[in-house]
């Protein structure tokens, strides 16, 4: 299954309701991650320009898309990033691919 890098920000107000009353931001995000079958490796809160970042393993990319619309809209999201991750062994397929297709890109004269 495909690895996913989720990230995000944390509205102000989600900020100041999670100080007034903390929960537990994982767990949270693990019942949702499982819902839609997947598995939440990892949550880490950062420091940064996001305070959030998760490792997710999920079947698809409408999977995690789903996901992310369903984070957002709770509306405690200011911004938001997912990346799609590729193992070294899919890395290593695919350079090989693209070394057999080399010639046939012709990069612009200048």
């Amino acid at each position: 299954m495909p690895f996913y890098l989720y990230q995000l920000a944390y509205s102000g107000d989600a900020i100041k309701a999670m100080v007034a009353d903390p929960s537990d931001r994982e767990a949270a995000a693990r019942k949702l991650v499982e819902a839609l079958g997947g598995k939440l490796h990892h949550l880490f809160f950062s420091f940064g320009q996001y305070d959030v970042v998760c490792l997710i393993e999920g079947p698809d990319d409408m999977f995690m898309m789903a996901g992310a619309a369903a984070v957002g809209s709770a509306g405690t999201v200011s911004a938001s990033a997912t990346t799609k991750l590729m193992t070294s062994s899919e890395a290593m397929a695919a350079l090989k691919k693209a070394g057999e297709v080399t010639g046939a890109y012709q990069p612009p004269h200048g």
